[in-house]
C-alpha cells in the first residue's frame, strides 16, 4: 500500500464507484483525529462520528445482501455470516484494495508511527467512508458501494465458506442435537517455532468427528469443526445418534 499523501481523492472516488456531491464529507471521513488535534483551524471535525454511522450502514446493507441470496438462508447462518463480513480484518482488506491509507489525513506524530499501515485507523476509515456515502447519497448508494467492495468476500463467505466461524455452528449443532459440547484436542505440533503446524481432532459423544491441520490452535480447530459439519450432514451422523 502507498505510504505518501495525496490530496486528490479522485482515485479513491474512482475505486469507490461513486463521486461525492459533498466532498467535505469525504474529507471529513478521512481525517483521524490526530490531525484534528493537530490543526484544529484547518480540520473542525475528524471521522470518529461517521465511523460510527458507517458501522451501522455496513451492518444493514451485508444484512439485506445475505437475506436475498439463494438459496435462502437460516438466520442463524446470516448472523454467523454477518459477523464474518463486518470485522476488522475484511475492512482492512477493503482499505487496502481502494487505498485508503494513501488518502487518510495523519497527524504528525501517528504518521512517523506507521499510521497508514495501521489496520485498526484504515478499517476504522473505511466505515467512515460508507457513512459519508449514505449522508451525500442515501441508502441505495451506500449499498451499492458495500455490495461492489464486498463482493468476493460475500462469495467465498457464502458458497466457499472461507473465515467461516465453523466451531460456533458445531457447538450449537452439538447443544441442539446431542445436549454437549463438542471436545477439541491438539494432537501434534511441527515445525518451526516460527512456522508451526498444529493439528487438531474434535470428538462428539468421544467419537472422532473430525480432524484439521493449521497455522494456528484455532485455525486447526475450525479446520477440524468444518470436517466434522461435513460428516454431520452425512451418513456418519447415524453413528453419533445411537
Amino acid at each position: 500500500m502507498p505510504a505518501s499523501f495525496s490530496e486528490n481523492t479522485e482515485g479513491l472516488e474512482n475505486s469507490l464507484g461513486y463521486v461525492f456531491k459533498d466532498k467535505s464529507l469525504l474529507v471529513e471521513a478521512l481525517t483521524h483525529k490526530s490531525f484534528q488535534n493537530e490543526n484544529p483551524l484547518e480540520a473542525k471535525s475528524y471521522n470518529e462520528r461517521l465511523e460510527f454511522l458507517g458501522d451501522s450502514v455496513l451492518g444493514l446493507a451485508i444484512s439485506e445482501i445475505l437475506f436475498n441470496k439463494t438459496p435462502l438462508l437460516s438466520e442463524s447462518e446470516m448472523s454467523k455470516m454477518k459477523s464474518c463480513l463486518v470485522n476488522e480484518n475484511v475492512l482492512h482488506k477493503v482499505s487496502e484494495k481502494i487505498f485508503v491509507g494513501k488518502f487518510i489525513r495523519l497527524g504528525k506524530g501517528e504518521e512517523i508511527s506507521g499510521g497508514r499501515l495501521k489496520k485498526s485507523i484504515l478499517s476504522d476509515a473505511v466505515e467512515a467512508i460508507l457513512g459519508a456515502v449514505f449522508l451525500d447519497g442515501g441508502y441505495k448508494a451506500a449499498y451499492k458501494v458495500v455490495e461492489e467492495l464486498l463482493r468476493e468476500n460475500v462469495h467465498s463467505v457464502v458458497y466457499l465458506k472461507e473465515d467461516y466461524d465453523f466451531k460456533s455452528e458445531l457447538q450449537e449443532r452439538c447443544q441442539a442435537e446431542f445436549e454437549l459440547l463438542p471436545d477439541y484436542r491438539i494432537v501434534k505440533q511441527e515445525g518451526e517455532e516460527h512456522q508451526k503446524v498444529f493439528t487438531a481432532e474434535v470428538y462428539i459423544k468421544g467419537i472422532l468427528g473430525g480432524k484439521g491441520k493449521g497455522k494456528s490452535k484455532k485455525e486447526a480447530q475450525q479446520t477440524a469443526a468444518k470436517e466434522a459439519i461435513k460428516k454431520l450432514d452425512s451418513v456418519a451422523v447415524d453413528l453419533l445418534t445411537r
